[in-house]
C-alpha cells in the first residue's frame, strides 16, 4: 500500500522540481553538500568525472539535461558534480578514489558511501538506480530515538512525519498524537504537519486537510493538494485491496467524488479493475473493461493498447477476456498503425487465442515499420514465437 505513497511523496517533495529541465546540481563545496544533505534530509548524489572523460560529457549532455531524470534527482537528492582532477577538489578525491570515469557516488549526510558505481548509465537504468538508493535508506531512525526520548516541538515533529513517508513507514500514529492536542490546526506549521501526514483518505487527517483546503492550498498550491487527496484515495484502494474489504474501496471512490469531481469517474473503474484483479473475478474485470473504453479511453490510442496488454497480463487463461482484449489490440492499431508496438502486441494475442495465421500475417506487415524503428530483432522473435 505504501509504495504508491512513497513514490507520490518522493514526487511532492520539491516543488522547484515540477518545473526543472535536468538536474540542478548544487554550487557549493563538498562541506557546503553535506551541510544541505542534513538540512533537507536527502542523501547525495555526486557525478565524479573527468574533463577530458567522453562517456562524462555524453551523459552530461544527454541524461543530466533530461526533465524526467532532473524531476526524480531534483527531489530525492542534493546533486553535486565534482572534477576528480581539479586540485580543489583533492580533498574529496582522496576520500572517494576512483579508478574510472564516471564514477557515481550516492552518499549520506553523515557522508558514509551508500553505493558507487562506475561508468555512464542510460537514462532510465539512471532513475532505477536512484530508486534502489532511496528504497533503502532509513531517513526515520534517528528521529525515531529523539521521539522516543519525548522531543514534542512542532518543527520537529513535521520533520519526523516527512522522514517516515519517505522511509515508506506509517506517519498517521505520530501525526494524530500531535495533531488531537493542539488547539489550532491553523497555523502554517500545523497545517504542513496535516498536509505531510495525510497518506490515507479512511483518516481524521484526511478530514482535517479536507476541512480546511483552502487554508492549505495557500501554503502548497491547488494542484499540490489535489494530487495528495487522489493519493490518499489511492491508498485506501490498495489497502481495501490488500484486505479484501470492498466498503474501504467504496468510500475512497465517494470521497475522490466529494474532493475531485472530474476525476472521480476514472478513477472508480481503475480501483474496480484493480480489485478484480486481486479477486481474480475475470468476469467482473471483463465487464469493467468494457465500461472503460466507452465511458474514459474512447479512442485514445495509447490507453487502448495499455488496457490490452494489461488485460493479456492479468487474464491470459480467460477466454472472454482475451476476445475482449483482442478486440481492443485492433481498435488501437487501427487508430494508429505506426506505432510496432501495436502490431506486436495485436500479434501476440491473435497467438494466444489459437489464431495463428492471423498473426503471422499482422508480424509480417509490420517488418518494414521495425526496420524503420531499429526493431527488427524483436519482431523476429515473435515471428518465431509464433511459428513454432
Amino acid at each position: 500500500m505504501n509504495k504508491l505513497f512513497l513514490a507520490l511523496t518522493i514526487s511532492l517533495l520539491s516543488i522547484s522540481s515540477l518545473t526543472a529541465q535536468g538536474i540542478d546540481f548544487f554550487h557549493g563545496t563538498w562541506p557546503e553538500a553535506l551541510a544541505e544533505a542534513k538540512e533537507t534530509g536527502k542523501p547525495i548524489f555526486v557525478d565524479a568525472y573527468a574533463v577530458w572523460c567522453g562517456p562524462c560529457k555524453r551523459m552530461a549532455r544527454e541524461v543530466f539535461t533530461r526533465k524526467d531524470v532532473g524531476d526524480f534527482y531534483n527531489a530525492n537528492f542534493v546533486n553535486l558534480k565534482v572534477d576528480m582532477e581539479a586540485e580543489a577538489n583533492i580533498a574529496f578525491a582522496s576520500k572517494y578514489p576512483v579508478s574510472a570515469f564516471p564514477t557515481l557516488f550516492y552518499i549520506d549526510s553523515k557522508g558514509e558511501v551508500i553505493r558507487k558505481v562506475k561508468g555512464a548509465q542510460q537514462p532510465d537504468n539512471f532513475i532505477k538506480l536512484g530508486k534502489s538508493i532511496i528504497s533503502k535508506i532509513d531517513y526515520s531512525a534517528d528521529y525515531a530515538k529523539a521521539y522516543e526520548k519525548g522531543d514534542r516541538d512542532p518543527e520537529f515533529i513535521y520533520k519526523y512525519i516527512q522522514s517516515l513517508n519517505k522511509s515508506n513507514k506509517s506517519s498517521i500514529k505520530v501525526a494524530n498524537s500531535y495533531l488531537r492536542k493542539q488547539d489550532n490546526l491553523k497555523t502554517e506549521l500545523n497545517r504542513k504537519i496535516i498536509f505531510e501526514s495525510t497518506t490515507e483518505a479512511d483518516s481524521r487527517i484526511f478530514d482535517y486537510l479536507i476541512a480546511d483546503r483552502k487554508g492549505i492550498e495557500k501554503i502548497f498550491g491547488k494542484e499540490l493538494v489535489d494530487a495528495r487527496i487522489e493519493q490518499a484515495c489511492q491508498a485506501a484502494v490498495e489497502k481495501a485491496i490488500e484486505y479484501e474489504f470492498p466498503e474501504l474501496m467504496e468510500e475512497a471512490n465517494a470521497k475522490m467524488k466529494a474532493n475531485l469531481p472530474k476525476k472521480a469517474a476514472r478513477f472508480a473503474i481503475l480501483s474496480q479493475l484493480d480489485f478484480c484483479v486481486a479477486m481474480g473475478d475475470a468476469k467482473k474485470y471483463a465487464k469493467c473493461c468494457s465500461d472503460y473504453v466507452k465511458k474514459e479511453v474512447k479512442n485514445d490510442d495509447k490507453e487502448l493498447h495499455k488496457l490490452a496488454q494489461q488485460m493479456a497480463t492479468n487474464f491470459k487463461e480467460d477466454k472472454e477476456v482475451m476476445k475482449q482484449a483482442e478486440k481492443i489490440a485492433k481498435k488501437a492499431l487501427d487508430k494508429n498503425g505506426e506505432v510496432l508496438d501495436y502490431h506486436l502486441t495485436y500479434a501476440f494475442i491473435l497467438n494466444s487465442n489459437g489464431k495463428k495465421s492471423e498473426a503471422l500475417k499482422v508480424a509480417n506487415n509490420s517488418i518494414s515499420i521495425a526496420e524503420k524503428q531499429g526493431s527488427l530483432r524483436e519482431l523476429q522473435k515473435l515471428i518465431k514465437r509464433i511459428e513454432g
